[in-house]
């Protein structure tokens, strides 16, 4: 997309940011709100909202602007957290920086973090989030963080492949999901064992409309084990099934919406039991 046309959708912030890491001073491209540029479309099973093109400002991804990403050192976070970053942390990503910007370089070629932004380094910053919150200790909830950061990038990369089918984008796609449904997963079992709090996030997410807080965290830890945990191996895949099963119906026995378990969760959380339910009784019979 042309650089003039992007002005109509975002806007560089006036703010200063001073990276933590590299001390680069910059400032952020921010999503532009309002004048009809977001047009919502459907939610998916994955709490993913989806929006229509509209016929002025054409296709607008919001989650391509969420990570905050130094464009020197490539050092990322979500926004609060940018500049909080404990000096131990900053000695390890400044270490890591060379290796950093190789690695991403990999997957996604071309990128330049002082441009606007598109999809490809939007995907690209959700995957440096989820890399850069090794740094951050376990008072940041880093690991539910990295996991909502790997979600994000497997849709950004799926936006991808169907914009250009062939590059492989779906592949890369699957394994962010898989990497989301892991991450998902530990962060919930850090949680109930005591060795990593949530209290380090406020907005799950894991979209940008709306926030479903740690009912949705559960949710989609059930729900990425459904869709992608241990497909190839049915030894495993039961047992994983029905703690998913367990998992969700903490959701699916509430019976009724609230400020905090809203209508839409609970329907996708039913529909995945009775999935789950199902698939378990097939492999019984």
């Amino acid at each position: 997309m042309k650089i003039e046309e992007r002005a109509k959708v975002s806007f560089q912030s006036k703010e200063e940011y001073a990276c933590p890491v590299c001390e680069t001073v910059f400032h952020r491209e921010e999503l532009l709100s309002g004048s009809g540029r977001l047009i919502a479309g459907a939610l998916t099973d994955e709490l993913h909202r989806l929006y229509e093109p509209s016929a002025k400002y054409g296709e607008v991804y919001p989650l391509i602007y969420q990570a905050t990403v130094c464009p020197e050192c490539w050092f990322a976070a979500i926004d609060k957290d940018f500049s909080s970053l404990p000096e131990q942390g900053r000695e390890k990503a400044a270490e890591d920086r060379d290796k950093r910007i190789a690695d991403t370089s990999l997957i996604f070629k071309g990128l330049n973090f002082h441009n606007p932004k598109d999809l490809e380094s939007g995907a690209a910053s959700q995957y440096l989030v989820v890399r850069c919150y090794d740094f951050f200790p376990k008072e940041f909830s880093p690991t539910i963080k990295q996991g909502i950061a790997a979600l994000r990038a497997g849709w950004l990369l799926e936006d991808l492949d169907r914009k250009t089918p062939g590059q492989h984008y779906d592949w890369l796609a699957m394994l962010f999901k898989k990497k989301a449904m892991f991450l998902y997963d530990d962060a919930i079992r850090k949680e109930q064992s005591g060795k990593e709090t949530l209290s380090g996030i406020k907005i799950f997410g894991p979209d940008t409309d709306k926030n479903y807080a740690y009912e949705g965290a559960l949710y989609l830890s059930a729900l990425l084990t459904f869709k992608y945990g241990f497909l190839d191996n049915p030894g495993l895949r039961a047992p994983a099934l029905d703690e998913a099963k367990r998992t969700i119906a903490k959701i699916f026995g509430i019976g009724k919406s609230s400020k905090s378990k809203p209508g839409p969760l609970l329907e996708h959380a039913r529909s995945l039991y009775d999935k789950i339910s199902k698939e378990l009784n097939e492999a019984d019979a």
